[in-house]
């Protein structure tokens, strides 16, 4: 009888190893998945410009002319992302430059948007099958929420000089809005620097 426990025992621990071994390997894909939608997202490093149209059609923002700048920053670990509308003074204080950060957190891909609302939302990203989107759900927010809150995200790369952002707002009532940015990246970042106030390169 001494034996039989013995055996069952062995056999216990053998398959927890095994268990606890493919949930190790699991998180492994998981991890890789998220530093490989991060690694794709950093070669959008750069300045980019391009044109907004709005779901439903807000007159006030549709046919804009955004201006993002993506940088790599903090040794590789963070990328940031800001966007500005084309030909408005530089003055985040009175005008919209909305600031959002995209890491790696564990075996996640967050992304945290400083919005010009007022509040801080997190997202966690999901990749596609090929690889060419990254797509961002909610998963909290942090701040007032009265005037509304960003609430998803989605990143298509067409190609090293073009790509596309769509984000949803949720407006008062839980009403989407959603904008839609078609990207493409400037020559040399002059455009996006002299925009921002910043001389141009030579």
């Amino acid at each position: 009888m001494k034996s039989l426990s013995l055996m069952l025992s062995v056999v216990l621990m053998a398959l927890s190893t095994v268990a606890f071994g493919q949930t190790d390997s699991q998180k492994a894909i998981a991890q890789s998945d998220a530093q490989k939608s991060f690694d794709k997202l950093k070669t959008l490093a750069g300045s980019w410009q391009g044109h907004l149209t709005t779901d439903p059609h807000q007159a006030d923002m549709d046919n804009a002319h955004p201006l993002v700048t993506l940088r790599v920053t903090s040794r590789g670990n963070a990328l940031v992302h800001e966007m500005k509308e084309a030909g408005t003074p530089d003055d985040p204080t009175r005008y919209d430059h909305p600031v959002t950060m995209l890491y790696l957190d564990g075996d996640r891909l967050l992304l945290t948007h400083y919005c010009d609302a007022g509040n801080r939302p997190r997202m966690a990203a999901r990749v596609s099958p090929d690889g060419k989107t990254v797509e961002f759900d909610f998963v909290d927010v942090a701040g007032g929420t009265q005037y509304g809150h960003m609430h998803h995200a989605l990143f298509t790369i067409i190609d090293a000089n073009h790509h596309i952002e769509d984000w949803t707002y949720m407006m008062p009532g839980d009403k989407p809005l959603r904008a839609h940015m078609d990207l493409q990246r400037t020559k040399d970042g002059s455009v996006f620097e002299s925009q921002l106030g910043t001389p141009a390169k030579p």
